[in-house]
């Protein structure tokens, strides 16, 4: 079963935007601008978070100067594009995606763990479904 995510497709400057935001806290234009430490120039800093803000992913506070900060987390967005991966690369499927990490990525005895504790709930699960 898949979900439609709550969360708009972000793109790579807005991104490396919410990084900073997640890092600095609560910024300025210009200190956004000199957060990021890349040679970005005004209007476009504030042309992105702006975006952001649009999208549900910033929030901007009323006074002069305005003061930008995420508002939603990391895990958020990692949720979100995962869930993008899924549907477009495995067609909603999670086995392949699985098997292709697995057979690519060397994993510790903590992960294999966790693995097999998230089979194990997402069984338990299933028998629920099924009652």
């Amino acid at each position: 079963m898949t979900r439609k995510s709550p969360l708009p497709r972000l793109a790579a400057g807005e991104l490396e935007m919410l990084q900073m935001l997640w890092r600095e806290g609560s910024v300025t234009i210009s200190e956004a601008q000199q957060a990021l430490g890349l040679p970005i120039g005004y209007t476009t800093v504030q042309t992105r978070l702006n975006r952001l803000v649009k999208k549900g992913a910033a929030a901007r506070t009323p006074e002069r100067p305005a003061k930008y900060s995420a508002a939603i987390s990391a895990a958020n967005v990692g949720q979100t594009d995962l869930d993008t991966l899924v549907e477009r690369v495995t067609a909603g499927r999670v086995t392949p995606l699985v098997a292709h990490l697995l057979e690519r990525h060397r994993l510790s005895a903590t992960e294999i763990k966790e693995l097999k504790a998230l089979v194990a709930a997402a069984e338990r699960k299933s028998r629920g479904r099924q009652s």
